[in-house]
């Protein structure tokens, strides 16, 4: 992330910059995002560690949770210039910026407090839950079921995806009744038109 107050006040000071998604060609969320920071221009890839094994030896990686999408905060004049990159497919426009920057906040904390994510490629029905206490105390989302465990699920509405997290059950408490996480309905895809709508020069 760049710079470290993008989600504590930067995105609500007065400025011509304002969200966008950028949907990068295959392997090329960490490039751009150099290319970003070398340049000064607020961002967002969203990342964690991934431990691998080879030949006995143990590594530890840094891969993007959501692998083609990187959060660009920035001018027209810096979305232009991203496309000149030629590390993109395409721009995403946010139609709702601030539930962006809330849904955003969210993830960033759950990934703070260090507990195993996975992926969720779709949302899921169940119930609407806020964390009472802990490392991920505040975060509201949906609790999953699954094998005989409890997950809260963190969803970033645009992308229509969002991470998970084991969760015990104590932690949580209820604060609607059952809902597909996720607000946006339409799915952020590279070739998704309409609400999201898309942006390729």
């Amino acid at each position: 992330m760049y710079p470290d107050s993008l989600l504590d006040g930067l995105v609500a000071e007065p400025s011509d910059r304002r969200w966008w998604v950028l949907y990068t060609k295959v392997h090329q969320e960490k490039a751009i995002a150099r290319q970003l920071h070398g340049r000064q221009v607020p961002f967002y890839l969203p990342v964690v560690e991934k431990t691998s094994q080879c030949r006995g030896r143990r590594f530890v990686s840094r891969v993007p949770v959501f692998a083609s999408y990187v959060f660009l905060f920035g001018s027209e004049e810096e979305r232009v210039w991203s496309l000149t990159t030629n590390r993109l497919s395409r721009v995403l426009v946010v139609p709702d910026p601030e539930q962006l920057s809330h849904d955003l906040r969210q993830l960033r904390q759950m990934i703070a407090s260090g507990a195993p994510l996975t992926v969720e490629k779709r949302l899921s029905r169940g119930d609407l839950v806020r964390v009472r206490y802990g490392p991920l105390a505040g975060l509201e989302g949906v609790v999953l079921r699954r094998d005989g465990t409890s997950r809260l699920l963190i969803s970033i509405d645009f992308l229509q995806q969002g991470a998970s997290a084991e969760i015990d059950d104590h932690m949580l408490e209820p604060i609607g009744p059952p809902c597909l996480e996720g607000r946006q309905k339409t799915r952020a895809s590279p070739g998704a038109r309409g609400a999201s709508g898309t942006v390729s020069a």
